[in-house]
């Protein structure tokens, strides 16, 4: 009997000797591992993380020379995807836009496009933006045109005319893909900017910019025949743009044309020596920045072609601008700017 306990003993002890030279085993991890997330980038024209990568950071902008005829405000595409449009006079009372965009690769198709002039380029150079038209005033616009890099759009590039029931002059479009890629293989332009500079100086994303002058609506009277309008929604939080009463969308999608920013210069506006072609000053003067139903009073210059614009408040103060898209209305500081 007392052999049999003994050996029983001997084999638990065995056993648990087995039992505890037993290499453990791994615990299984079932927690789906979380890729990194991606690096974004400011875009330094509207203060927004919406730049994808460290090349496109470093582009050069392209900037557009937009259509902007009464008949043809209809068939306007891209404007919607631009960081910051320019609107000023050229001739006869008509304003034409500039659409600056920092990567116009995104850009499926943007247009009319149309000719040069003078204040344009300006506008470009102050952003180191390659500035791209279709045609342009030979006599005042062409000789500065050799100050920087320009580009003809045409059918033979990364141009198409497409039929929108208008006359031929307000059918080209461009594609934005193909023009990057024609800039990068068949142009010499330096396509990198030599350092990237914040266009203003943009608030936190947090932080709502307001003012307590009311704006919920802006009327510019660029002409008797031109005035550019801008109604504050106020569940977009964004200022929507009209053409007098007429609600502006896509030509291609149908949306309206929102923007964060509305910025209204003053300054001096006469005729060439032509009496035709209009010579905008961008020396600086008194202003206007609406946003979010409101606006205050600013003062801006820029003076030199390569300057950019520089926004202060009446005591000297560099604005605080809100994060976003800009539309910049360039008129004569005669007019009567009207806020409801």
């Amino acid at each position: 009997m007392l052999k049999k306990f003994f050996t029983a003993a001997l084999c638990l002890t065995v056993l648990c000797f087995a039992g505890c030279n037993e290499t453990p085993k791994t615990p299984v991890d079932d927690t789906p591992s979380t890729p990194p997330e991606p690096i974004v980038y400011v875009n330094p024209l509207t203060g927004v993380e919406d730049i994808e990568s460290e090349e496109v950071l470093n582009r050069r902008p392209v900037a557009v020379m937009i259509n902007n005829m009464s008949v043809a405000q209809k068939v306007q595409t891209g404007l919607n995807q631009a960081d910051i449009v320019y609107e000023t006079e050229v001739e006869g009372g008509i304003t034409r836009l500039l659409a600056v965009f920092k990567d116009i690769s995104k850009v499926e198709q943007f247009g009319t496009v149309r000719s040069a002039r003078y204040a344009y380029v300006d506008l470009a150079m102050g952003h180191d933006a390659i500035y791209v038209h279709h045609g342009l005033d030979k006599v005042y616009c062409k000789p500065h045109l050799k100050d920087t890099q320009a580009f003809t759009l045409d059918t033979n590039n990364a141009g198409k005319r497409v039929k929108n029931g208008l006359a031929s002059e307000h059918t080209l479009y461009g594609d934005g893909a193909k023009l990057w890629n024609h800039f990068e293989n068949k142009t010499k332009f330096d396509l990198d900017l030599d350092k990237v500079k914040t266009w203003q100086n943009f608030a936190s994303a947090d932080k709502n910019v307001a003012f307590e002058n009311v704006a919920n609506t802006v009327t510019v009277p660029f002409s008797n025949s031109y005035k550019s309008v801008f109604k504050y929604d106020t569940e977009k939080g964004k200022y929507v743009r009209y053409f007098k009463d007429t609600l502006r969308k896509d030509y291609i999608t149908g949306e309206s044309e929102y923007f964060e920013n509305v910025f209204v210069l003053l300054t001096s506006i006469t005729d060439y020596s032509d009496g035709y072609h209009r010579n905008v000053s961008l020396e600086g003067g008194d202003g206007y920045y609406c946003v979010n139903g409101t606006y205050m009073p600013i003062r801006w210059s820029k003076g030199a072609s390569s300057n950019s614009f520089k926004f202060t408040d009446l005591n000297g103060q560099t604005l605080e601008v809100s994060q976003g898209n800009s539309w910049v209305c360039i008129a004569k500081k005669s007019i009567n700017v009207n806020f409801e």
